[in-house]
């Protein structure tokens, strides 16, 4: 497994060895002492005896590093290497996309509910923008189907004024105010006293989307290795040294011992976009500033589908008021006509950073928390039957607030903040992130490096 592992990184970084030294010599004097001269200290706990086994392990040079293959990683690598960058995206897991960016609801957001000029905001809705312009264009699946946001008791409608209103100064076009009937006239099934209209929400199929994004990456020299984990990192000058390991190793690592290094990468430009486990990446590079990496928080939602129907009993999305956490138990319909319901809200407490390193978290989905979905549902789809919920699939959000605090933004750190050279940080990307992945790759490729 090391070797295959290696052999995938092989095709990046030894044309970038060969590149630099100009011997042919310099790949296979590479590979033998990767092989030959593999040199650990697991005895070993402090630093000084670290830097020892350092310099005992391969290191190369690329100009980019990618960590994580969801699809912001992927649109970032997309976008870097369509300037001309030599891109690495190292992923831990088999493939791309198998973590948050494969367990989410599939829609494109319009950019209603965040707050004006944050980031959420902003990438949002140029995002959107972005992205139905992608899908058009590289024929990827997608439909503009609209979504209602509705109030089902005279008490929300001042909420429903309040996101209206934060919409239109995100500049969301088409958004309109209807009253119960006109949108019960537009939804048959649908319970409710006034609702949002929104004509630019949509449904992708994010599978075929990541799946081009990376055939446009690799098409322009990006190379992606999986069950291959960055482990940590150190700094040597001002270089950072990427520490680079086999996932396979990781599985009976219980965190209480020395984990070394099989490779370090000395990239010119690191992107962490590990998602789930990018704070606590962080915590593993020496040299960050202290306190600059937030506190991590976990928001399981899960998701159920509707049986025993033959057609969809609604044609728009349809969401209710948000929810402390997230933005309610909603409709959703994928493009091929199956209705879901969710995600809800549970928190997940004392995850350690090993745990969320390592993406241990329970992604079953209880068939007994459908109880706790239909009456949420029959606020606004009064006619769902008994036993019509069946168990459908599970998320982590990757969260940077807590349970009853104000919902945080993205945050995109640079050496300015954290005092490293040449490190990314993306933290707390959630929802609305597939739909705001162009536009978060456009901006870190053209405003933070030109």
């Amino acid at each position: 497994m090391l070797k295959q592992t290696i052999q995938r990184l092989e095709g990046c970084i030894s044309i970038s060895a060969s590149r630099r030294s100009g011997d042919a010599h310099m790949k296979m004097k590479w590979k033998n002492h990767l092989f030959g001269n593999w040199v650990r200290s697991i005895s070993s706990t402090t630093q000084s005896t670290n830097r020892t086994t350092w310099h005992s392990v391969p290191k190369e040079r690329v100009e980019c590093v990618v960590i994580g293959a969801g699809v912001v990683g992927i649109a970032i690598a997309r976008a870097l290497a369509l300037k001309g960058r030599e891109v690495l995206v190292v992923e831990s897991a088999p493939t791309f996309g198998t973590g948050t960016s494969s367990r989410n609801s599939e829609v494109i957001h319009a950019g209603i509910y965040y707050p004006r000029n944050s980031f959420k905001a902003i990438f949002c809705v140029r995002g959107r923008e972005m992205l139905y312009e992608y899908c058009s264009k590289h024929d990827i699946p997608h439909k503009q189907i609209g979504k209602l946001i509705v109030a089902t008791r005279s008490s929300e409608i001042p909420k429903l004024n309040d996101i209206l209103n934060c919409g239109i100064q995100n500049g969301v076009d088409g958004l309109k105010m209807v009253d119960g009937v006109e949108a019960m006239k537009m939804e048959p099934e649908l319970q409710c006293v006034k609702a949002i209209l929104s004509p630019l929400t949509g449904i992708v199929d994010s599978h075929s989307l990541m799946l081009s994004l990376v055939g446009e990456a690799e098409n322009h020299g990006t190379t992606f290795t999986y069950n291959s984990t960055i482990i940590g990192g150190h700094l040597e000058g001002n270089e950072i040294c990427l520490h680079v390991t086999e996932s396979e190793r990781l599985k009976e690592w219980k965190g209480t011992s020395i984990l070394h290094p099989e490779l370090l990468l000395i990239p010119k430009l690191v992107v962490n976009c590990a998602g789930l486990s990018a704070p606590a990446l962080a915590k593993r590079f020496t040299g960050l500033k202290s306190g600059v990496v937030p506190r991590a928080y976990f928001a399981r939602g899960c998701y159920f589908t509707l049986s025993n129907t033959k057609a969809s009993p609604f044609r728009r999305l349809i969401y209710p008021i948000p929810e402390d956490g997230g933005i309610g138990v909603h409709v959703t319909i994928d493009l091929n006509g199956q209705v879901k319901f969710g995600p809800n809200v549970e928190w997940i407490d004392r995850v350690d950073d090993i745990s969320s390193f390592q993406n241990k978290f329970d992604y079953s989905v209880n068939a007994n928390r459908a109880e706790r979905f239909y009456p949420e549902i029959r606020k606004y789809y009064p006619n769902l039957k008994d036993s019509s919920l069946e168990p459908g699939y599970s998320g982590i959000r990757p969260k940077l607030s807590g349970p009853s605090q104000t919902p945080a933004d993205f945050v995109i750190q640079g050496e300015d903040i954290h005092g490293v050279p040449g490190l990314i940080n993306l933290f707390g990307i959630e929802s609305p992130g597939l739909t705001s992945s162009m536009a978060i790759a456009d901006f870190i490729s053209t405003k933070l490096l030109g």
